[in-house]
């Protein structure tokens, strides 16, 4: 039969069991960079009166191209009640593995993925889901700050640099990202928050280049919200001093 969850998600299965909720890494997108190795948690909330048995197969890849995957490495699952389990697979992807996933563009399985699982019951039920759950695979980005000079001369001119960079899972190196609307913030000093001055955008190579008035002691950084395909970043903060 087809059965329909709480997420709306369509499944072929026998019984009563129901996946009722499934979170990815926490709520949070799944970040790779160049090299190191990521592992993320699935947890699958499943539901039947007989009990939970357990996840048999799950699976993840890009929603659009259906490329990319993670390796499955573990699953532990936690009895909630005599009818519900939250079972939790903890997966793992590095980044020279995306190059092995799929043909030609690498970097196009950054994006939204989904989520394949199959759980059984207790007494033999059984759900296989073709789409219980999306989340975000992301390009690592990096991004720096420099302010000049320092110390600057209160109503002087400062000049405020960086660049911004992303992952490519080509050649496993970051490149600058071009033409991207990144935010230069401020903290006086001696304050708790920054506060947005202007929006600079990147240059062909991820550049970043603008001049502001120092009217207070202080530290400037750059801020990069992020894409549907890039994480956000903050870079270190520049303290600058008066003379």
């Amino acid at each position: 039969m087809t059965l329909l969850s709480a997420t709306g998600a369509h499944a072929e299965g026998r019984g009563d069991i129901r996946v009722t909720k499934t979170v990815v890494n926490g709520g949070n997108n799944v970040i790779i960079g160049t090299s190191a190795r990521v592992t993320y948690p699935i947890a699958i909330t499943i539901r039947d009166n007989s009990g939970v048995k357990g996840l048999t197969d799950i699976s993840v890849f890009n929603k659009t191209n259906g490329y990319g995957f993670s390796d499955w490495v573990d699953t532990r699952c936690e009895t909630k009640s005599s009818t519900t389990s939250v079972c939790t697979a903890s997966m793992t992807i590095a980044p020279a593995w995306l190059a092995d996933s799929m043909p030609g563009d690498v970097n196009s399985t950054a994006g939204v993925w989904q989520v394949n699982a199959t759980v059984k019951a207790k007494d033999g039920d059984y759900w296989i889901s073709d789409h219980i759950a999306e989340f975000k695979m992301k390009r690592a980005s990096k991004l720096t700050t420099d302010a000049a000079p320092e110390p600057v001369a209160k109503g002087a001119t400062l000049t405020v640099t960086g660049k911004l960079s992303r992952a490519n899972w080509e050649d496993l190196k970051y490149h600058g990202y071009a033409r991207q609307d990144v935010k230069l913030q401020f903290k006086k000093a001696g304050a708790t928050a920054y506060s947005t001055v202007k929006t600079v955008k990147t240059g062909d190579t991820g550049q970043l280049s603008t001049k502001v008035t120092a009217t207070a002691a202080g530290s400037w950084r750059w801020y990069f919200p992020g894409t549907t395909t890039t994480a956000r970043v903050v870079s270190t903060g520049d303290a600058v001093t008066l003379k």
